[in-house]
């Protein structure tokens, strides 16, 4: 079903059902429960930026949950090689090479492009998990603030309190185990406002935002 659906955007709203469902019964089975806790409540009509801190392989299957409708995932390129996710990478989502320019040029053109056809974008601007444990909040890349600024999109930031505590990473170093992660969504930040100058405020105030749950 994956790889069909993800051969023609069209079925890209299907594709997704199917994350949803997936993530969904492998949490369930793995006895992993998702509270989300909503600042304001979303319109999944809207198209999004989403931007979270990133701890674990789990927050994908968060926001898979979440999610409805058209959304795709930014990553690191090295998810190509993955045999599953993969599949997604070299379609509806976007790989790029983090030490590359050229490369985010490419992946935040390709955004920018989904965008404007009502694809919301989940990114964790940390670019990647930080190797320091328990996690701490890294620094942000500039991106997707610029991006949001530029397509006039809200932005929408996630603090995802403490997933790292069921699976850190890919759970290979401290394990698994069952539990309820708490998952914060932030009012959404209204963009159309904004000036490319702007755009480094905007990355301080959702990192301010995101890390002032996950000190409590």
């Amino acid at each position: 079903m994956y790889y069909l659906t993800s051969r023609n955007p069209k079925y890209y709203s299907i594709l997704n059902l199917c994350r949803k469902a997936n993530s969904f019964c492998c949490s369930l089975l793995s006895g992993v429960w998702y509270n989300y806790y909503y600042e304001e409540k979303l319109n999944y009509k809207q198209t999004y930026i989403y931007c979270a801190n990133h701890s674990s392989n789990l927050d994908i299957m968060v926001f898979c949950i979440m999610c409805h409708g058209k959304f795709h995932f930014m990553g690191k390129d090295e998810l190509l090689n993955n045999p599953v996710l993969g599949i997604f990478f070299k379609t509806i989502d976007i790989s790029v090479n983090r030490d590359s320019k050229i490369s985010a040029f490419r992946a935040f053109k390709k955004a920018g492009e989904n965008l404007e056809k009502g694809m919301s974008l989940i990114i964790f601007p940390e670019g990647k998990i930080d190797d320091h444990y328990p996690p701490r909040l890294g620094e942000f890349k500039n991106g997707p603030f610029r991006l949001a600024i530029d397509k006039n999109i809200s932005l929408v930031p996630v603090s995802i309190t403490n997933v790292w505590k069921i699976n850190w990473d890919d759970g290979a170093k401290y394990g698994s185990k069952p539990g309820i992660c708490d998952i914060y969504v932030h009012k959404p930040i209204d963009t159309s406002k904004l000036a490319d100058v702007d755009s480094d405020l905007l990355k301080e105030k959702v990192f301010q935002l995101i890390e002032s749950e996950l000190v409590k």
